[in-house]
């Protein structure tokens, strides 16, 4: 069983190429919605939310769990797998969002000048700086926090004009930067996605997070075969979240095309 942890709706982003690209196994997805957005908390905080959910996950019989949150990837990943897992969990696995990311933009030589979007705590983190310079040195990396958006999408509000005008107000400093490149550091601005594109032009790459996270997990999956994480001729798919089930059933299944039938709220 995979599990796959976001602060609300943004993991959607990421669950739907799983479907898409790795349909045949069994999926619990689990969105904080009730205490979205993680963005504007302490690192304590996002810290200790991050662990309930993961204690919750591995308790639904998940081995692996992908974290599709780059706050709480920033925030607590390193520390969740270095003091956490080992103690309790020794034999089950959590990722992050990040490193694909970076290794997708650092592997094209061509880009000297990479933009950042994410949250405020994302951005105060400088992981994605951080990581792309471990890589190389050489990079300009320019970040750009965009508070508002988390809250606007899990509002419904993605295609609303206010939102697309600071949309704008967020990326023009990156555009002025000139940057050939954009991470979408939140798995919520994949919703975003086509506008983004306009707005940045043809001149900056901007890539869809999921799909390069499901690249990733086939390959992690194919080199650790030790989590006896396998196929399903007949693979399960369910839901929860802290928050309103119908709300979520209604944007989950809009989001996905599909109609979610397992979803249960919550209390952590």
């Amino acid at each position: 069983m995979i599990g796959i942890f976001d602060s609300g709706f943004g993991g959607l982003t990421v669950l739907k190429y799983f479907l898409k690209d790795l349909p045949d196994y069994n999926y619990i997805y689990f969105g904080d919605n009730a205490r979205a957005p993680y963005g504007s908390k302490s690192q304590e905080v996002i810290y200790n939310y991050t662990l309930e959910v993961v204690d919750f996950l591995f308790s639904k019989n998940c081995d692996l769990i992908i974290i599709a949150c780059n706050t709480a990837s920033a925030q607590a990943l390193r520390k969740l797998q270095q003091e956490y897992l080992p103690k309790k969990y020794p034999n089950k696995r959590v990722l992050g969002v990040v490193r694909p990311l970076v290794e997708k933009v650092a592997e094209d030589k061509k880009i000297k000048r990479v933009g950042v979007l994410g949250t405020k705590a994302t951005v105060n983190s400088h992981v994605y700086k951080i990581e792309l310079n471990n890589i190389n040195s050489d990079l300009e990396v320019f970040e750009q926090s965009a508070p508002l958006l988390v809250p606007l999408i899990e509002e419904g509000w993605s295609k609303k004009d206010e939102t697309k005008k600071i949309l704008r107000k967020y990326l023009k400093s990156l555009k002025e930067k000139k940057v050939q490149s954009l991470i979408l550091a939140c798995t919520h601005y994949p919703f975003l996605l086509k506008e983004v594109r306009n707005i940045t032009g043809k001149n900056c790459e901007v890539y869809d997070p999921g799909e390069i996270i499901a690249k990733s997990l086939k390959k992690y999956l194919e080199k650790h075969i030790e989590l006896n994480i396998e196929k399903q001729k007949n693979s399960n798919l369910e839901f929860y979240t802290t928050d309103d089930i119908n709300k979520f059933r209604e944007m989950g299944g809009n989001f996905l095309n599909m109609k979610i039938k397992k979803i249960e709220r919550v209390e952590l």
